[in-house]
C-alpha cells in the first residue's frame, strides 16, 4: 500500500472499539504521520448519536492509552474537532484521508470544498467495517446499549 507522509483520520471514538481501531491501524499502516481529528464535546452533541457520548476528556485518555500500548505515540497528533473537515481544508498539512464506508460521504464532501477551493482532493483510503459476530457492524450504539462489546462479542441480553 502507498505510504503518504501526512494522513488524517477522524472520529468520536467513543467507547473505543474494534472497528475505531482497525480504522485507526489502517492510518498508521498508510501514514507516517497522522493526525486524529477528536470531536469536541459540543461537536459531538451537534452530530446526535442516539446513546449518550463519554466526554472528551475520557474518549481523549482511551485513545492515548492505545497509542501508547502500541507505540504510536510519536507519530500520532490528536486534535479537537469542531467541525467534519479538521485541517482537510488546509493545504499540505494531509495527502490522504482514511474513513469507514459509513465516513465515505463525508470525505467525498471535503473533497468537494477542497476542489472549491482550488485545492487538490486528498486521496481516500475507505475500510469496510468491521463486523460483531452477528455479521452486522459493530457500532459504539450497539455496544452503549448491552448488545455487543468492544470486540464485536454478542452479549447475553436478559
Amino acid at each position: 500500500m502507498k505510504r503518504f507522509k501526512a494522513v488524517a483520520v477522524g472520529g468520536t471514538f467513543d467507547e473505543l472499539h474494534k472497528g475505531h481501531r482497525t480504522l485507526l491501524m489502517k492510518a498508521f499502516e498508510v501514514g507516517e504521520r497522522v493526525s486524529i481529528g477528536l470531536s469536541s464535546d459540543e461537536f459531538a452533541k451537534e452530530l446526535r448519536k442516539p446513546h449518550t457520548v463519554a466526554s472528551y476528556t475520557k474518549r481523549l485518555d482511551d485513545l492515548k492509552r492505545f497509542l501508547i500500548s502500541h507505540g504510536l505515540s510519536d507519530r500520532a497528533e490528536i486534535i479537537t474537532l469542531t467541525d467534519p473537515h479538521g485541517v482537510t481544508l488546509s493545504e499540505g498539512l494531509v495527502e490522504a484521508l482514511v474513513v469507514s464506508r459509513e465516513t465515505e460521504p463525508t470525505a467525498n464532501e471535503i473533497n468537494d470544498r477542497r476542489r472549491d477551493k482550488g485545492l487538490q482532493p486528498l486521496e481516500l483510503i475507505v475500510i469496510e467495517m468491521v463486523p460483531a459476530e452477528n455479521h452486522t457492524p459493530i457500532s459504539t450504539t450497539k455496544v452503549r446499549e448491552g448488545l455487543i462489546d468492544r470486540e464485536g462479542r454478542l452479549l447475553e441480553t436478559t
